[in-house]
């Protein structure tokens, strides 16, 4: 060991590691940005050559950079840098006013894009809401999406260049909510139905670009050094790989390639997923991951439950069919996984309600059986609520559970959840003590931005530790029994998500041989409170070994 030169030597800090064998350290060295030794300073420090650098930490944390395992990043940049976006907050007042505003700014055609609207808003949109956005204009397709990003609300001129009339019929996956009187589409469109009408909001190539460079900054600042696009369509690929290409993209990366989404107007064939995977994946890009839509989101009644939304949100529990919101056939489904598996795609399946969970992992369990264990964990996104039957079973299927926090501490979406769910059903919403009892692997997403006002991992840790919003925006507990430790959480933010990512050996945790993808605190995260944990700030942020960010 003393007769290699490290390149780069951190010392004098408090070194987290999150390996278990050797949990804390003081000091660590890099070549070409691989950790070559963690342990004490004074032998780390007999590493040092004639070009080292040397970097005194004076007494600073130091831990593993974070893994976000769900962020449609490039979506996320585009609405912070071209939408109309007025915040999960806004009144209703405050969203029309926003979309007159922008209406008279834009070049008649142009689309205005944007939103939030709130379950809280639909009674001030009345019947006919698209009657109030076309009194604003009828010069511009107006497309605004909900709190879930599941369904939006529109304009006339919108669904016309759309082709939806009173004539379309209903679309397989969707819902087109109707005058009851003429049939004419209302103005509100859920899950597949809003694919075509999303389309008109398209971004240019020069846009893309600009929200690949924001998002980079934006994932370096929080210390995510790695992360996985949940819902990647072909013009995000080649976004992606040319950033890496450019030497833009510091951060890990793996994209999961849509087979089927509410956006898509049909299904990708397998060929051309085979054929995206081999264009696109390059030095710091993975491909070999597939995203699938198992059901919808909650307040808009089209996530998939075993039991019945309530009575009182206007749904007709004497017809009620866990099946009928599921996207996709369950004979279709386990006909799909198991040939992606077949295939050495790593499936990513959306599944919010516990009967889009249970038929998500049958069909692992079809695959399983079919194919054999091919070693693929495939991962049921969100896990917001699973059945006490099925907890054991990610452990016997080697699933994953990838859960979002910032989804379901106390939020905007909240009452909307209590509305059609009741209190009792959402105390057991992401069951993450449970899942960890049942030996489940966790990892984390932010669904940012879809439904997440920011990327923020540290609001996500603080509220899977304490199920509580560490901004102070919203009070109360949700699901307060299932609130874990730091020690149980900063693996699920870290390991495990490298694991996700096919990287385990590379990255997640400090040792030797693996990157020295490391973030810099001014404290230790340990005995903190959460709300503290929650206000995080990044000192600095390294990837591969360089400094990608610096406050």
């Amino acid at each position: 060991m003393t007769n290699i030169h490290a390149d780069d030597i951190w010392y004098n800090g408090i070194v987290e590691t999150l390996e278990p064998s050797h949990p804390v350290a003081e000091a660590f060295a890099a070549i070409n940005g691989r950790i070559v030794a963690v342990g004490a300073d004074n032998d780390i420090l007999n590493l040092v050559g004639p070009d080292t650098r040397l970097c005194n930490l004076h007494g600073r944390y130091v831990m593993p950079g974070l893994v976000e395992s769900h962020s449609h990043a490039l979506w996320g940049a585009c609405r912070q840098l071209f939408d109309m976006f007025v915040g999960y907050q806004a009144s209703f007042d405050q969203l029309i006013s926003a979309v007159r505003i922008r209406a008279e700014e834009l070049v008649t055609g142009e689309a205005v894009f944007g939103g939030p609207w709130r379950l809280d808003m639909r009674e001030a949109m009345g019947a006919r809401p698209r009657e109030i956005l076309d009194r604003i204009t009828t010069s511009h397709p107006v497309i605004l999406y909900d709190t879930t990003q599941h369904s939006i609300w529109c304009n006339s001129l919108a669904m016309n260049e759309a082709g939806l009339t009173a004539n379309s019929p209903d679309i397989p996956g969707g819902v087109i909510e109707r005058d009851p009187t003429t049939g004419e589409p209302s103005g509100i469109l859920a899950e597949s139905a809003s694919a075509k009408v999303r389309q008109l909001a398209s971004r240019s190539e020069s846009q893309l670009h600009q929200a690949a460079k924001y998002f980079v900054r934006y994932f370096n600042s929080l210390g995510i050094t790695a992360f996985k696009e949940p819902m990647a369509f072909e013009t995000d690929m080649q976004v992606y790989k040319n950033a890496d290409l450019k030497g833009e993209l510091t951060l890990h990366m793996a994209a999961h390639l849509v087979r089927t989404s509410p956006m898509a107007v049909e299904a990708i064939s397998y060929d051309r997923l085979e054929k995206i995977r081999r264009k696109y994946a390059s030095k710091n890009v993975r491909t070999g991951y597939a995203k699938l839509f198992l059901d919808g989101v909650a307040p808009s009644h089209t996530a998939s439950f075993i039991e019945p939304y309530l009575a009182e949100s206007g749904y007709d529990i004497t017809t009620h069919n866990p099946g009928a919101t599921l996207l996709i056939d369950p004979d279709e489904l386990n006909q799909t996984v198991s040939e992606l598996d077949r295939r050495g795609f790593v499936i990513k399946m959306h599944a919010v309600g516990d009967y889009a969970a249970r038929t998500g992992l049958d069909a692992i369990e079809t695959a399983r059986r079919r194919n054999g264990a091919s070693g693929l964990r495939h991962e049921i996104a969100h896990s917001a609520f699973i059945s006490d039957e099925d907890l054991p079973r990610f452990r016997k299927l080697d699933a994953v559970a990838e859960v979002s926090p910032k989804l379901w501490f106390p939020n905007p979406a909240t009452a909307a959840q209590i509305a059609v769910l009741g209190t009792p059903r959402l105390e057991k919403c992401h069951r993450i003590r449970d899942l960890l009892n049942a030996g489940a692997e966790v990892i984390y997403g932010s669904d940012w931005p879809a439904a997440a006002p920011d990327a923020n991992p540290w609001t996500g840790l603080a509220g899977m530790i304490s199920r509580q919003d560490s901004s102070d925006n919203f009070n109360g507990v949700v699901g307060g029994t299932q609130a874990i430790s730091l020690k149980e959480a900063l693996p699920i933010f870290t390991i495990n998500g490298a694991r996700s990512l096919g990287m385990e050996t590379e990255t997640g945790s400090l040792a030797g041989g693996k990157w020295a993808d490391f973030i810099v605190l001014d404290e230790s995260l340990n005995n903190k409170h959460f709300s503290q944990i929650g206000a995080t700030e990044i000192r600095q942020t390294f990837w591969k070994g360089q400094l990608v960010f610096a406050r």
